[in-house]
């Protein structure tokens, strides 16, 4: 039987800046995403039922959650009304990118269900279509339509990609013990709440031109992330993490998202990996940045089985 299978990268935040909370509850955010070659793998089956079908290996704790609750499935049932398709199919979904870690891999596996399924049936549609999808599922799914690194403005789900830069090596340490709710994180910041008018307003503070500096900049550096300071409040473990990073060699280091994951940038893959050893207790994963072209051909070039 013909299966397809798709690799589902993860995503650090080079910088996230979170301006101010929106009139209608959400925050207003500039982000630079980056894809990582840290993954989880989607495959792909029709099947002889009407039904989706959904297995997770690698994870039991998510393997236990209701089914319709994923958003792998949540996507290939959204494209299969958009497609208006009856038939079955079933998902594999091998895990290791950690969950609750701000390493985006729910959304990737959503992104990649969407182009996995099109690849299975041979069906094509406009990205503007794909993009109203993706948003519909999350804020984060609409940048793993595109890999590489882009900006992420509005809710973080308009993206702009950005010049690539070079690859860098990457460590990222997640907690066993440690999850940080996002909606919690947002709440610690107390933002201030702002209108369309202050927001326009903000165009002038120098905050965002340094953050316009930093996206079209060839070198790509200066992590910075609003949720370290609420986030490393409340769990200081994280921050013991980002220093250890620092002191084993990183020559930055940051949360991932709103945690809590946190990741090392170091100057060869080998410090990276001698620099994993210094946490036994935690998940770790030696990685490197993944290019837009790079991504692109490994999700839409999947392999397919028969």
């Amino acid at each position: 039987m013909r299966e397809v299978r798709i690799p589902s990268f993860a995503k650090i935040n080079l910088r996230l800046d979170i301006l101010g909370k929106r009139a209608d509850g959400y925050h207003e955010l500039r982000t630079i995403f980056q894809t990582v070659s840290l993954h989880d793998e989607l495959r792909l089956r029709a099947s002889k039922s009407s039904e989706i079908s959904l297995t997770i290996h690698g994870n039991e704790e998510l393997a236990r959650e209701p089914v319709k609750k994923n958003l792998a499935y949540r996507a290939v049932d959204a494209l299969r009304r958009e497609l208006k398709i009856r038939r079955g199919v079933e998902l594999e979904l091998y895990k290791t990118i950690p969950s609750g870690g701000g390493l985006g891999g729910g959304s990737s596996n959503a992104a990649v269900a969407l182009f996995g399924y099109l690849q299975l049936l041979g069906r094509k549609l406009p990205m503007a279509v794909l993009l109203e999808l993706a948003a519909s599922l999350g804020a984060d799914v609409p940048i793993f339509l595109f890999g590489g690194r882009a900006l992420g403005a509005g809710r973080g789900d308009e993206i702009y990609p950005l010049p690539d830069t070079a690859k860098l090596a990457l460590l990222i340490v997640a907690p066993r013990d440690i999850r940080v709710p996002t909606p919690e994180a947002f709440r610690w910041l107390n933002a201030p709440l702002r209108n369309a008018a202050t927001l326009t307003k903000l165009a002038a503070d120098p905050k965002l031109w340094e953050f316009c500096a930093l996206s079209w900049s060839a070198q790509g550096n200066g992590l910075s992330n609003d949720f370290e300071k609420p986030v490393f409040k409340r769990y200081n473990r994280l921050d013991q993490i980002k220093r250890v990073l620092l002191q084993k060699g990183a020559a930055e280091a940051s949360l991932a998202g709103s945690g809590s994951a946190v990741f090392g940038v170091f100057p060869s893959p080998t410090m990276a990996r001698r620099a994993a050893v210094g946490f036994p207790h935690d998940l770790t994963f030696v990685s490197e940045t993944v290019s837009r072209d790079r991504y692109l051909r490994a999700v839409k070039g999947a392999r397919v089985v028969r």
